[in-house]
């Protein structure tokens, strides 16, 4: 009769993508002396990670209280703005996002810049990949613009922003992403100044694309040169 198993995946056996130890992320932090991690729960560990924590927090008075945090972990990410500064153009996506077709959005088909997780690669090499594999078109330079925690109140996520030209006779298509994983993306190539009206009107909701749009407005290729 074999020995049974009792482990639980994730923490002392690896989960379905070879992970284990997901029970002890953060018990180590000791950066800010306010802050004390005491207990890690591993929630749920599909393809990202559900932790509930568990931790004492001084406040500005002085006095310790102890807080509980949910935290939904999925790794860190990066996303990319295409343009052409001398036709004026923005290289978008559209794809089917289950989470804003549940949360009111008309059809759930949500126009974004290109964007995934990092993965193993750092945020340069990923965002290569991402853009290729989305839009068909392989980029040359790349422009840091920032980092940001999209969602910090729940999400561990911090996204990698960039910018890189593109050059339309590259493309491959009308339509990107790897079938394998599900993907079915269709480009959308817009003027900068219409991809400002699809904000004010609704048709651009999705968080990083409003804010490298912003940034190429102010501060990147389409900003006004004094």
């Amino acid at each position: 009769m074999s020995e049974q198993t009792t482990g639980r995946a994730g923490i002392d056996i690896p989960d379905s993508r070879g992970r284990t130890g997901l029970d002890r992320t953060g018990l180590d932090l000791d950066r800010n002396p306010r802050v004390r991690v005491r207990a890690v729960e591993l929630l749920a560990s599909g393809w990202h990670v559900l932790r509930k924590t568990t931790l004492d927090y001084q406040d500005s008075d002085g006095e310790w209280a102890t807080q509980h945090r949910e935290t939904y972990d999925r790794g860190n990410g990066a996303t990319v703005l295409l343009y052409d500064a001398e036709l004026r153009t923005v290289l978008l996506t559209r794809q089917f996002r289950f989470p804003v077709y549940v949360n009111d959005h008309p059809d759930g088909m949500l126009v974004e810049t290109a964007a995934g997780l990092l993965d193993d690669d750092d945020p340069e090499t990923a965002i290569r990949r991402e853009a290729e594999e989305e839009t068909g078109v392989t980029i040359g330079r790349v422009e840091h613009v920032f980092d940001v925690y999209m969602s910090p109140g729940s999400v561990t996520e911090r996204l990698h922003f960039f910018a890189a030209p593109y050059d339309a006779a590259t493309r491959t298509g009308d339509r990107g992403g790897l079938a394998e994983e599900g993907e079915d993306i269709e480009i959308v190539e817009l003027g900068i100044d219409e991809a400002r009206q699809w904000i004010r009107d609704g048709r651009i909701q999705d968080a990083k694309t409003i804010m490298l749009l912003q940034w190429s407005l102010l501060e990147g290729p389409f900003a006004a040169r004094g």
